[in-house]
């Protein structure tokens, strides 16, 4: 396994916590930024800050000019036909409520129910129980892979979305989402996807998946905190009402009635965040020089080569052992629990996720309080592998 050369772009990676060098595998929870993203921040707000689209003069002019790009640039990474198709948001999180609390409003009737999976982020199941459905799981094996023979049974009168992770973020698991985008319009019922844990590791052409709906967040690939993003194919959003309202999503205004603006507009209210977006244009390019494909045959190198050495330690089980699945690893260590183990590999240089992950259900599945998860990323390495499994191993008979 060739590594990728981009240490060197992530000058955090050279950190010391508790006088130990950082080995940071907590990825699924958000990336490094690279020094283009920070240095595209910083030029923002020093020499460019101003709002976009309302001003005549310079400043506002370049603003909205480069926003715009980045629009642009975003459709070109996902495939997506038109740039009206892509609306900005805060993340993942507020474009699955964005298009639950649209959808509700624009079909919901009652009884009304959309189907989940049973290993979906909280993000993917909260917004769709506020928004007044029921919501009904697909089962999945011990190994993490879906049922889509139950899937196809799910299916009702009453059903009126699919909402489905790409990758889950605490098994790992890569969902055939296209072929379930095909059973779900078979079915007259749209789909949306939850690409957060996906975009970043996968190359995600919207089209070919079919899905009606694809949401991300910038932080999860290399890109800011704060900004996301929620595809939407534009016969349905010209169909949905905004998910907010203010300045930017009008037309006209009167203290007797609103008419709203075009896409994607209609579905941005208020100032946005400028910089943050420009800094994902800027985490964009990174990915595609890096070279998506070069990232992700890079990550299942490492993860073949994590499960390889986990395995090799006494106690440990892996949970999430599907055939198709993206870098991540979720483990326990014996009995013990999954917090102490986190922190004592904290204390020892090592940075991992440990709890729930926002996964409830999938720990209720498995009958356990959490689970140890290590994520990679273009930038980690085989010795951080060996400095995972080699703090585990010092860490081990600390728990007994």
């Amino acid at each position: 396994m060739t590594e990728l050369n981009v240490r060197d772009q992530f000058p955090i990676l050279d950190s010391v916590v508790h006088g130990r060098q950082l080995v940071y595998l907590d990825n699924a929870a958000t990336t490094q930024k690279p020094l283009a993203v920070v240095e595209a921040l910083s030029d923002y707000y020093l020499h460019l800050n101003a709002n976009i689209h309302r001003g005549a003069h310079y400043l506002a002019a370049q603003a909205t000019e480069r926003y715009e790009a980045v629009r642009e640039q975003v459709r070109q990474f996902i495939g997506a036909r038109h740039s009206r198709e892509v609306v900005f948001t805060r993340g993942t999180t507020e474009s699955i409520n964005l298009v639950a609390s649209s959808v509700a409003r624009r079909y919901f009737v009652g009884d009304d129910e959309v189907i989940v999976s049973g290993m979906e982020h909280h993000s993917n199941i909260v917004p769709w129980q506020l928004a007044g459905a029921r919501v009904r799981p697909i089962p999945f094996s011990d190994e993490g892979v879906l049922d889509l023979d139950a899937y196809q049974q799910l299916f009702t009168s009453r059903t009126r979305i699919v909402a489905i992770t790409q990758v889950s973020n605490t098994l790992g698991t890569i969902n055939p989402i296209a072929e379930m985008v095909a059973i779900a319009h078979a079915y007259g019922v749209p789909v949306l996807v939850d690409g957060a844990q996906a975009i970043p590791h996968l190359k995600v052409d919207v089209q070919q998946l079919g899905c009606d709906f694809y949401c991300f967040s910038g932080h999860k690939m290399y890109g800011p905190m704060g900004v996301g993003v929620m595809y939407g194919r534009e016969e349905i959003l010209n169909e949905l009402p905004p998910y907010q309202g203010g300045g930017e999503m009008i037309s006209e205004v009167s203290f007797e009635r609103t008419t709203y603006n075009e896409l994607p507009f209609k579905f941005e209210a208020g100032t946005p965040s400028v910089g943050d977006v420009i800094g994902l244009g800027k985490a964009l390019e990174f990915m595609q020089q890096v070279g998506v494909e070069r990232i992700a045959e890079h990550e299942a190198g490492l993860l073949a080569y994590a499960t390889e050495r986990l395995l090799e330690i006494e106690g440990v089980k892996i949970y999430g052992t599907a055939k198709a699945k993206a870098s991540v690893v979720s483990f326990l260590v014996g009995s013990s629990h999954p917090y102490d183990v986190g922190t004592l590999l904290d204390q020892l240089g090592v940075a991992v996720r440990t709890g729930h992950h926002c996964t409830q259900p999938v720990m209720d599945r498995y009958g356990i309080p959490g689970t140890v998860r290590a994520s990679f990323a273009a930038y980690t390495t085989r010795a951080d592998i060996d400095a995972l499994t080699d703090a585990l191993r010092r860490v081990v008979p600390m728990l007994q």
